[in-house]
């Protein structure tokens, strides 16, 4: 007999789940023995004017899909770029459990991920946190979010948007190129490309030494936001080597230029569990593109926390 599927929109997408708490999700996850490689590849399909995406996984406790739509260029004030839907089913009965606004939970999902491979890192100072985001529309914007959430006070954070496009709402931004850019770049601890750019946005003599940067804007093999000199001289963090590998073009041109080494990647469940360590005497960069086993942990949690919630009272009742 069929059900209606509860649909989780947007609002309670953010209301339900703190990017804070999606990062200890991330990072618990894999702690308590997930591996990564087993999650299928994402399936990206070309079709007329952009892309179709879909990104499936499960585990003991559930399964789910997400569905995309991305489109090649902004479709103008209103209509996102990227749109779509997540479909969670259940461990046990296998029954579809909710549709969630798909957008919105790659918009929590994807800075929940940069910074649960930094967290350590960030958690180390408790000095000011000079911050530079490359980009000015929703993930770059959500990064900042996050950022504030996971930081929550712990250090002061001072972010600098930096963008080819002016962005007037904000007042914190600068004009990629200029020499308020490459100043605030040349300062910054934290370093996060939230951009569709196919071409580095930096040289490794503009960033600190000790800087750690996050790459999430691209996931195809031809496409980069850092060089081969970035790649090459940094301790490169992935998601999983075989992704990594198919997906993450700052690597895998890197790897092709002969700046950087497949074996040398380091796997973010290393990071986790503690196999292996990090230092600050060269950058670290943490590479990722997004994996279905993320999306499906968060929308698990989101369908808990909203089946805990009492219905909204209809209004005039």
């Amino acid at each position: 007999m069929s059900r209606n599927i509860p649909f989780i929109s947007a609002a309670q997408v953010f209301a339900r789940l703190s990017p804070a708490t999606a990062v200890e999700i991330i990072r618990r996850t894999l702690a308590t023995g997930y591996e990564p490689s087993t999650n299928p590849p994402r399936q990206a399909v070309p079709i007329p004017h952009g892309q179709l995406l879909t990104m499936p996984s499960s585990t003991d406790t559930g399964a789910g899909i997400k569905v995309l739509t991305i489109a090649e260029q902004s479709l103008g004030e209103g209509i996102p770029r990227i749109q779509g839907q997540y479909l969670l089913f259940d461990g046990a009965t296998l029954s579809p459990r909710a549709i969630i606004d798909g957008a919105a939970l790659t918009t929590l999902r994807t800075p929940a991920l940069s910074l649960a491979g930094i967290s350590q890192l960030l958690e180390e100072e408790d000095t000011a946190l000079p911050t530079v985001i490359f980009g000015t529309g929703p993930q770059a914007r959500g990064h900042a979010e996050a950022l504030s959430s996971f930081i929550n006070g712990r250090r002061d954070i001072d972010i600098t948007f930096i963008s080819r496009s002016p962005a007037a709402d904000l007042d914190n931004w600068q004009k990629a190129g200029s020499d308020k850019a490459r100043t605030a770049l040349a300062q910054a601890e934290l370093v996060m490309c939230c951009t569709t750019s196919a071409e580095p946005l930096f040289s490794l003599p503009e960033a600190r030494q000790d800087s750690i940067i996050v790459a999430m804007g691209s996931h195809e093999p031809h496409k980069r936001e850092l060089g081969s000199d970035v790649m090459g001289s940094a301790q490169v963090i992935v998601e999983d080597t075989a992704n990594a590998l198919r997906e993450c073009g700052d690597v895998i041109l890197a790897i092709e230029e002969g700046s950087l080494e497949a074996g040398s990647l380091i796997e973010f469940k290393d990071i986790v569990t503690g196999r292996h360590s990090l230092n600050r005497e060269s950058p670290v960069v943490f590479k990722t593109s997004g994996m279905g086993w993320q999306d499906l942990v968060l929308a698990q949690a989101i369908a808990a926390a909203a089946e805990k919630t009492p219905p909204e009272e209809p209004e005039g009742s």
